[in-house]
């Protein structure tokens, strides 16, 4: 039997990289899996990938009333939510003299806002004992130049968990934290920055981290199962970083 057998999930950022690698081992482990994405070629696409009881949404998490039809959606279907994976997340690094408005917005809109809006559109579905979990980021208690903005929007992120713990632990449900290092994912693709940047960074990580290398999009999957799972039930309120050793060495 799966760790997830019966139970229902949602995946934020489903599409692609973190995302849709959870979502596919949540289907392995026995859930019913809903996602959300943008593109609508991805959208296609995970659809084949995760099968026919999966429910995929073309839904924005920066916009409350979206995350709010996705919620009606999953109520008609499912009735309610017993796991949600507050996912949707995107990059952008600049010096901040440089960090536009439109960029700031982007970045707060997605991932903070992105994060509270999901919570809110769903928190009426969750069962006792359901288990949420944010995806924060490794820069979110370390200081990286060009990325202060993407970093203070996951450094909220993670106060954000702490906070709602202590709200909502009288009625059963638990909030944690993943926390990825530098992950293979389409993310690097969409950092608006030029490639030679890019290529740069991506070799001073790898320089700089203890096992040398980037995570696998399975390697924080497995992570976000646990936290989903039974076998997280005494974890509450906690920020987990899966980042090769860089935080703590």
């Amino acid at each position: 039997m799966g760790r997830l057998q019966g139970k229902t999930a949602l995946v934020t950022g489903g599409t692609s990289g973190i995302g849709l690698e959870t979502a596919k081992l949540f289907v392995a482990e026995g859930a019913k899996v809903a996602v959300t994405g943008l593109d609508p070629e991805r959208l296609e696409t995970t659809r084949a990938e995760l099968g026919p009881e999966a429910l995929v949404f073309g839904a924005d998490v920066s916009d409350r009333q979206a995350m709010e039809t996705v919620a009606a959606r999953i109520r008609e279907t499912w009735g309610h939510l017993d796991v949600v994976f507050a996912n949707a997340g995107v990059f952008r690094a600049a010096p901040i003299e440089r960090m536009d408005e439109a960029t700031m917005d982007l970045l707060l809109g997605t991932n903070f806002k992105g994060v509270v809006h999901t919570v809110q559109a769903t928190l009426p579905l969750l069962a006792p004992g359901a288990s949420v979990i944010f995806t924060s980021s490794a820069v979110d208690s370390k200081g990286y130049a060009g990325m202060s903005l993407y970093a203070a929007t996951k450094a909220a992120v993670r106060s954000l968990a702490r906070s709602l713990s202590a709200e909502l632990v009288d009625r059963g449900i638990r909030v944690n934290v993943v926390a990825p290092g530098a992950i293979e994912t389409p993310i690097w693709g969409r950092t608006g920055l030029p490639q030679e940047v890019v290529d740069g960074m991506a070799a001073g990580i790898k320089d700089t981290n203890p096992m040398k290398r980037f995570g696998k999009p399975s390697e924080i999957a497995r992570t976000v199962l646990f936290l989903a799972s039974d076998d997280s039930s005494y974890i509450l309120g906690q920020n987990l970083y899966v980042d090769g050793g860089t935080q703590a060495l």
